[in-house]
């Protein structure tokens, strides 16, 4: 099923407006989610990032420890 922005309406919102549609949609997605569930480049650029964080350890940081830093907590 193709959606576009205009159908939905998303294009007459704000910034602050679309901003906030995107944090609603990105809470409504679960903890866990099935590899068949997910684009075939997504797994792919999740093993490259993999890779990378592998041959550079301590280089990053958990992502709830990054907000954890700037007080989102979430």
């Amino acid at each position: 099923m193709a959606i576009s922005i205009e159908a939905l309406g998303i294009d007459r919102l704000s910034v602050r407006e679309r901003l906030e549609l995107i944090e609603k949609i990105w809470e409504s997605l679960p903890e866990e989610v099935k590899p068949d569930e997910l684009p075939a480049w997504h797994l792919a650029e999740l093993a490259r990032r993999r890779a990378e964080a592998d041959a550079s350890p301590g280089a990053g940081a958990p992502w709830r420890e990054a907000l954890a830093r700037f007080g989102s907590g979430s």
